[in-house]
């Protein structure tokens, strides 16, 4: 992957909390609901930092932990993935959000950091839509090609004979695309790239990249700028996790023979042939995503979403709050909530233990 390098700076453990004894912790798949929050006496506070893709599911996740946790508060900034990662490895927070997993040099840091390994857990799975603002048009197809073509600046007009031929009974208007690129590093970007790369057919020739590559188009912070941008716009396309799409339009991509809408059902399919990344601990469940995939069904720009934690902390408060917290997120209760907060894909029974395996070892 192509990241920035980071500094690895010391870290100390920022943790506040007092000791925990809630009465079903550490069962698979479960978490803290409200009917035991006066049974809770887990308090403090517990600050994470990362992907803005993650905003509302995370302001789902918080409600309901914090509900059933009276004396806990969860911070989170959602200053994007690349940022959510540095402020993790610095220390400075107990917990990242990432649309990317860590890459190998990150991995090495991060365990300097923790003095451990890091446990790594996909807890939110969503389409990438390729949203737009286009006056006239619904419904707007588009090969892999055709998508590489447009956002590498190739393809400038939305009248252009590529997209003609994928929308045959759309009238296309003789305008200027423009293009709308995260500004920030951003795993979103990292997970659209990477599906360019591999899918596109050479019409995308930068690679798989988490800061945007091309000259041109418009730049934005975060998903919510991209947002505001196409919005705001005419003639505007850009890319986002498709919860916060809103009332823009988005694409249907084609994959093999059909065109395949951004829907949370077509993108979980997509993990059944995803495999996890080799040469890593047991509790880093980082994904590779088969991009090129033509399952009928299926929607291939999928942004999996983790969240990073250490597997030791020094303070078993901290580590309490983090594992607790972890364990509502990716159970049964907190992929529901991420569902109707956010219209994620829940993870599968599967995945779900997976993670709880991994974050059963935090201490």
């Amino acid at each position: 992957m192509n990241r920035k390098s980071m500094r690895t700076l010391a870290a100390t453990a920022a943790g506040s909390a007092l000791l925990f004894g809630l009465s079903a912790c550490g069962a698979a798949n479960e978490s803290a609901n409200a009917d035991d929050s006066s049974d809770s006496s887990l308090s403090g506070t517990l600050n994470g930092a990362g992907a803005s893709s993650q905003q509302s599911a995370v302001n789902a996740w918080k409600q309901g932990f914090q509900t059933a946790n009276a004396d806990v508060t969860v911070n989170y900034d959602a200053i994007g993935s690349g940022g959510g990662r540095e402020q993790f490895i610095a220390g400075g927070v107990s917990f990242a959000g990432s649309d990317a997993y860590l890459d190998d040099a990150e991995v090495t840091s991060a365990k300097e950091r923790c003095g451990s390994d890091v446990v790594t857990v996909p807890v939110y799975v969503s389409p990438v839509a390729v949203v737009y603002n286009l006056d006239g048009v619904d419904g707007l197809q588009l090969s892999p090609k055709t998508i590489g073509a447009i956002f590498a600046g190739d393809v400038t007009k939305w009248n252009d004979e590529t997209i003609a031929a994928d929308n045959p009974d759309a009238e296309l208007p003789d305008s200027t695309i423009t293009p709308v690129h995260r500004g920030d590093a951003s795993g979103t970007t990292e997970n659209f790239t990477a599906y360019l790369d591999a899918a596109s057919g050479g019409s995308w020739t930068h690679g798989e990249v988490e800061e945007w590559p091309v000259k041109g188009g418009e730049a934005a912070q975060q998903t919510s700028g991209v947002i505001q941008a196409v919005s705001g716009g005419q003639g505007t396309i850009g890319y986002a996790d498709a919860s916060q799409a809103g009332e823009l339009s988005t694409v249907s991509v084609k994959v093999g023979e059909e065109f395949v809408a951004p829907t949370p059902e077509a993108a979980a399919k997509v993990l059944d042939a995803a495999t996890q990344v080799e040469g890593r601990a047991a509790t880093d469940l980082a994904l590779e995503i088969d991009r090129k995939t033509e399952a009928a069904g299926v929607y291939p720009i999928v942004l999996v979403s983790y969240q990073i934690a250490c597997q030791k902390y020094e303070d078993a408060a901290e580590a309490e709050l983090v594992k607790e917290w972890l364990t509502y997120v990716a159970g049964t209760e907190g992929q529901d909530a991420s569902a109707e907060a956010a219209g994620s894909a829940p993870l599968s029974e599967d995945f779900s233990a997976k993670a709880q395996a991994a974050i059963d070892t935090i201490s």
